[in-house]
């Protein structure tokens, strides 16, 4: 027997853990374009500016998003819960603090034994990119396997993930090229952008202890 108090409980759980996901998802987009457009200027002093340096940033970040959608779709299957969701985004902001503690050091070194700029920052930002990007790549797959509750509605489910996600990209770009860039010096940004994203994880992840660490089937199921 099912309570009308229990019903509505119930619903707004649902809601609260989906808008959570989606914020998830929205950060994470958000701070993997901040990350990257920063990491041009991280680069500067060592490589330049040049197109090749741009390259071998983009490169790499494409790259590793690929791998990272492949390896959250596959760490989706079984049991999902927000707890896991929110761990993610906290290891990708500690897998980018090496850009703010190492990098000054890692690419003067990189930059003296690789004369090349090409070949140097393509090194450069495999080292520090790559597990960063990984990670933010792993978020929206997960993210939507926590969504969908059905076959039918799971295109709906990636589609809106996807908005929120793209959406977070653009604001990431916009607010840290227009605005960020003009207010604080690279180390705080960076810090910044790495604070933010641990503590949307950590949200998402004393959430799900709250809720006794939920499932996909139990937190997200249709109301």
């Amino acid at each position: 027997m099912t309570f009308p108090d229990s019903d509505i409980m119930q619903r707004r759980s649902n809601d609260r853990a989906r808008l959570l996901v989606h914020v998830a998802a929205g950060i994470s987009g958000f701070f993997v374009m901040g990350i990257e457009l920063l990491g041009g200027r991280v680069f500067a002093p060592f490589f330049g500016t040049s197109i090749f340096v741009w390259g071998a940033i983009i490169s790499v970040f494409m790259t590793s998003l690929a791998i990272g959608y492949l390896k959250g779709g596959n760490r989706s299957l079984g049991n999902p819960s927000l707890g896991t969701l929110g761990w993610l985004l906290v290891a990708e902001g500690a897998a980018s603090l090496p850009l703010v503690l190492a990098s000054d050091v890692g690419l003067e070194w990189l930059s003296y034994l690789i004369r090349d700029p090409r070949y140097g920052s393509l090194i450069g930002a495999m080292l520090f990119f790559s597990i960063p990007a990984i990670l933010s790549g792993m978020v929206s797959p997960y993210a939507i396997r926590l969504l969908t509750h059905s076959v039918q509605t799971s295109g709906q489910s990636a589609g809106q993930l996807y908005f929120v996600s793209t959406l977070g990209s653009a604001a990431g770009t916009i607010l840290t090229s227009f605005y960020l860039v003009l207010v604080f010096d690279l180390d705080t940004i960076l810090y910044l952008l790495i604070a933010l994203v641990v503590l949307t994880g950590m949200t998402l992840v004393m959430a799900d202890t709250r809720q006794g660490r939920p499932t996909c089937k139990s937190v997200l199921q249709r109301s």
